[in-house]
């Protein structure tokens, strides 16, 4: 099993509470049309000295599914919300 997690930093803006929110809502709802998911979820960073905002952690099957969630258009759909504030991302993908 893939541990897929994903760090996000997002510029300071009057709707990036609303985007955060939007995110999670459409990343959370991807196991209805994406059955390869074995568990999403996206977290809020509350500590406001640490430079990412946010956390995507999933588990799937194999580096292949991780791949193949990755180009599907609703997951495409869902980074687009975040497109606009991004100013970084980190990512690891480890065994479990």
């Amino acid at each position: 099993m893939i541990r897929h997690v994903v760090l996000f930093s997002l510029a300071e803006a009057p709707q990036k509470s609303a985007v955060m929110e939007q995110f999670k809502a459409a990343i959370e709802d991807l196991p209805r049309s994406i059955d390869w998911i074995r568990q999403i979820s996206v977290r809020f960073n509350r500590n406001p000295e640490e430079e990412y905002d946010l956390v995507l952690t999933a588990d799937f099957d194999s580096l292949d599914d991780v791949r193949r969630y990755a180009a599907h258009p609703r997951h495409v759909a869902a980074g687009r919300l975040l497109a606009p504030l991004k100013k970084a991302r980190a990512c690891v993908d480890f065994e479990l």
